[in-house]
C-alpha cells in the first residue's frame, strides 16, 4: 500500500497561531432548549414568572420568586426522526439533563435572599447527519486543485511533501494534493466526480454550571445575578465520498475521507436579570435580563485519512493531524419577558431574546507570559480579522420567541403547553469559505457546510404533587431544515473559462427531534 503521513506543521510561521472557523464556532456558541421538565413544559417561558430553578440560565431574578427551599434532578431521552444509526453514533439517548437546589432564606416579613446552584445540558451535539446527491463535473478535490490553480496559494514540496504558502492551504488541500492531485512526474491534475455521499455522526454536550444569588424587595421587586461555568465536550466522525471519473467520463473508482474532530475545554459569562409588579395589587410582571459573552478557552484536535479507492493519484492513503487551543467568544444576550397568573389555576408567560451572531469572536492564541506578583501564567489573544470578517458575512441576528401556559385544575395537577421560534442564525448566501487567509480555514479538515433555517419547538407537560415531592413529565418536539453543500461553489477567472468552474446544488436535510423527560423535586 503506497502511504504517507505528516504531522500538519505550518512551513511559513514561527509560532504557531490558531483560531476555529465560522460554521465549527456557531455549532459551539448555539443553546437548546433544555432544563427541568416544568420550565420545557411550558417552552421555556418562565423569565418573568420565576419560581424554577432553570431561569437561572436565562433571567436570574426568578430565582427571587422562591419562597421554600428546593432540590431537582432531570433526565430522559433525545431521539432523532428519521436519522439511521453511523459509526458510533445513535438516533436515541439516555441523558442527564438538570440537577439543582435553592435555599431560600427570609430577610423579612415580605423578602427573601435565595442562593442556588444548578446544572443543566445547554447544548446536546448527538446528532447523525446524511446527504448524498450528484456531482456534474464539480469535485471536492477539484476544489483543491483550482484554489492552487487561481493563484490562491502557492504549492511547493518540503521535506518530500507538498505544502503552500499560505493560511488558505487546509488540512484537505494537503491530503488531495499529496496523494491524488500529483504524479511522479510532479504535474498537477483533477478528477471529476458524478457523485458523492457524507455521513457524519456528532456527539457530546455542553454542561453548565450557574451559581446564583437573588431576592426580592417587598415582593414587588427581584433582583438577580448567575456566574456560569461551561464544559464543552465534542466529538464528531464522518466519511465523505466521491465517486471519480476519468477525462472520458468513465468511473474510475472512489475517494473518501474519513475526519474526526474533538472540542474540549471550558468557558464563563456573568448572567443580570429583574423581575417587577409594575401595579401593586396585580400579579402582573416583567422580566429584563442580560447575559454577557461566554468567554471559551478551547482545545481542539483531528484526525484525518483519505482512502484512494481508485485507479489515479500518486498514493492510496494518507493521514494527518492536528492539536492545538484557541478562544472563541459568544455574542451578548438581551431578554424581555411577561407573565401572570390567574387565580391560582393559570399562569402564562412570554419571552423574547436577542443574540448577534455576526459578532462572535474567533481568536488568536499570540502568547503569553508568567505574572510574578500573581505567581500564575498567562495567555494573550487577538481577534481573527479574517474569519471574523467572514463570521459577520455568513452569521446574523437571532430572535428568539417562547410563549407558554400552565393550568392547575387542582391544587395537585399541573397541565403545561408552549411554543418556541428561533429565526435562522445562516445568511441564505452564507457559505465555507475556504479562501480565508485564516489559521481557522489552514486546520479545517472538513469543506462541507449547512445553512440552517428557523427552529420550530412545540412542547407540553404534566405535574402531580404529593405533600413536599413533585413529579414532572415533558414532552418537546425540535424541527429545523438546512441546506448541505459538500463544499463551498468556486468560480474561475474569465479567461479560464467556465469549465473550471466547480459548482454542486445543495441538498435539503434536516434536524427532527424527540425529548421525554422526567423531573423529580422536593421542597422544604
Amino acid at each position: 500500500m503506497k502511504r504517507f503521513a505528516l504531522i500538519f506543521i505550518s512551513a511559513f510561521a514561527a509560532v504557531s497561531v490558531s483560531a476555529q472557523e465560522t460554521y465549527e464556532n456557531a455549532n459551539v456558541a448555539t443553546q437548546d432548549l433544555n432544563g427541568t421538565a416544568r420550565y420545557v413544559g411550558m417552552g421555556g417561558a418562565m423569565d418573568a414568572l420565576g419560581a424554577d430553578i432553570s431561569t437561572i440560565a436565562t433571567n436570574p431574578a426568578g430565582i427571587g420568586l422562591f419562597r421554600h427551599s428546593a432540590v431537582n434532578v432531570s433526565f430522559g431521552f433525545v431521539s432523532q426522526q428519521g436519522g439511521k444509526s453511523f459509526a458510533d453514533g445513535n438516533k436515541t439517548n439516555a441523558s442527564f439533563d438538570q440537577a439543582g437546589f435553592v435555599y431560600s432564606r427570609r430577610t423579612g416579613r415580605s423578602s427573601f435572599l435565595n442562593f442556588a446552584f444548578n446544572y443543566h445540558k445547554s447544548r446536546n451535539f448527538n446528532y447523525i447527519l446524511s446527504a448524498a446527491d450528484a456531482l456534474n463535473g464539480a469535485s471536492q478535490n477539484k476544489l483543491s486543485y483550482l484554489k492552487g490553480a487561481e493563484g490562491v496559494f502557492d504549492v511547493f514540496e518540503n521535506n518530500g511533501t507538498l505544502i503552500a504558502d499560505n493560511n488558505t492551504f487546509s488540512q484537505v488541500d494537503y491530503l488531495y494534493y499529496n496523494a491524488l492531485l500529483s504524479d511522479e512526474n510532479g504535474d498537477f491534475y483533477y478528477n471529476n466526480a458524478n457523485g458523492y455521499m457524507l455521513n457524519r455522526a456528532n456527539s457530546g454536550y455542553i454542561g453548565e454550571y450557574d451559581f446564583n444569588i437573588s431576592g426580592n424587595i417587598n415582593d414587588r421587586v427581584y433582583l438577580g445575578l448567575t456566574f456560569g461555568i461551561s464544559d464543552v465536550n465534542y466529538k464528531g466522525y464522518g466519511e465523505y465520498t466521491e465517486n471519480l471519473l476519468a477525462a472520458d467520463g468513465t468511473g474510475v473508482g472512489g475517494v473518501t475521507i474519513a475526519d474526526e474532530r474533538r472540542i474540549s475545554g471550558t468557558g464563563f459569562n456573568v448572567k443580570a436579570g429583574i423581575i417587577f409588579r409594575p401595579v401593586e395589587a396585580s400579579p402582573f410582571r416583567i422580566g429584563l435580563s442580560v447575559a454577557t459573552p461566554t468567554w471559551y478557552d478551547l482545545t481542539t484536535s483531528n484526525y484525518t485519512a483519505l482512502y484512494n479507492n481508485s485507479s489515479v493519484g500518486m498514493y492510496d492513503s494518507g493521514e494527518i493531524g492536528e492539536a492545538y487551543d484557541f478562544k472563541l467568544y459568544t455574542p451578548w444576550k438581551f431578554g424581555v419577558s411577561l407573565g401572570t397568573t390567574f387565580g391560582n389555576s393559570l399562569a402564562v408567560g412570554a419571552v423574547y431574546e436577542y443574540a448577534d451572531y455576526g459578532s462572535l469572536d474567533s481568536r488568536v492564541n499570540t502568547g503569553g507570559g508568567y505574572d510574578w506578583y500573581y505567581d500564575e501564567y498567562y495567555e494573550t489573544s487577538s481577534g481573527d480579522r479574517a474569519m471574523n470578517s467572514h463570521t459577520e458575512r455568513t452569521l446574523k441576528g437571532v430572535s428568539t420567541f417562547k410563549i407558554g401556559a400552565e393550568y392547575k385544575p387542582d391544587s395537585k395537577l399541573a397541565i403545561r403547553i408552549g411554543y418556541n421560534y428561533v429565526s435562522p442564525m445562516y445568511d441564505d448566501y452564507g457559505f465555507k469559505d475556504g479562501t480565508v487567509n485564516s489559521p481557522g480555514s489552514y486546520y479545517s479538515s472538513t469543506t462541507d457546510y449547512t445553512n440552517w433555517k428557523a427552529t420550530n419547538r412545540i412542547t407540553c407537560g404534566v405535574g402531580y404533587t404529593v405533600s413536599k415531592f413533585s413529579f414532572d413529565l415533558a414532552y418537546q418536539y425540535s424541527v429545523q431544515s438546512g441546506d448541505f453543500s459538500p463544499f463551498m461553489n468556486y468560480y474561475a477567472s474569465a479567461e479560464d473559462g467556465p469549465e473550471y468552474d466547480n459548482i454542486s446544488n445543495a441538498v435539503k436535510v434536516d434536524n427532527k427531534r424527540h425529548q421525554l423527560l422526567l423531573t423529580l423535586g422536593y421542597h422544604f
